[in-house]
């Protein structure tokens, strides 16, 4: 997939799952950025990135992870990470920046939006 999309989504209480789908290298970094810091202007008290979409990852899309990350601790954010594909963790790995974020294989429950009729 070339390209880049992020679909956002509301969880459980104030959280906000953003999901990235396709690349996110130079070419979209600056677009990603931009639709982060929308997102954190509602003031989330908890961001979840998913990258499980994600079938790229370059030193430009890290480093608006990164910023995402820092401005999450600057604003008393939890920022968490959903595990992406194998080529994303690798660089996450050899980068040694992995263990800067937390990460999770899937949505945590907690913050799962039960469906609509649930009790």
């Amino acid at each position: 997939m070339r390209g880049f999309a992020l679909t956002i989504e509301p969880l459980a209480g104030d959280a906000v799952r953003v999901a990235l789908r396709g690349e996110l290298d130079l070419e979209h970094a600056y677009t990603f950025d931009e639709e982060m810091r929308r997102v954190e202007g509602a003031r989330p008290s908890c961001l979840v990135l998913d990258l499980r979409g994600l079938s790229f990852l370059d030193s430009s899309g890290l480093a608006r992870l990164l910023a995402a990350n820092g401005r999450a601790r600057r604003e008393k954010r939890k920022l968490v990470l959903v595990r992406g594909t194998k080529a994303v963790q690798r660089l996450l790995q050899i980068t040694a920046v992995g263990h800067h974020f937390e990460t999770v294989t899937d949505v945590p429950a907690h913050l799962r939006r039960e469906p609509a009729g649930s009790l």
